[in-house]
């Protein structure tokens, strides 16, 4: 992994679920990411619910994505 490249972690069905009652919503409204892309654990499947962190100045952002 590239020390610029955003550290990704698949979910558990567990803490999908909790991300999706507290932010009320379906996976069908989390945004997308190809089943492509680089940075992806090597074990995702379509589906998936992905977390992705990153680094912004001093802060830590969290952003969701499902993989398609």
């Amino acid at each position: 992994m590239h020390a610029l490249q955003p550290k990704q972690k698949k979910l558990k069905s567990d803490e999908v679920k909790q991300i999706l009652d507290r932010y009320n919503i379906s996976v069908s409204q989390l945004p997308k990411i190809k089943m492509g892309d680089p940075g992806l654990p090597p074990d995702c499947q379509s589906g998936d619910v992905v977390e992705i962190e990153r680094k912004f100045r001093d802060k830590v952002r969290t952003y969701y994505r499902v993989v398609v």
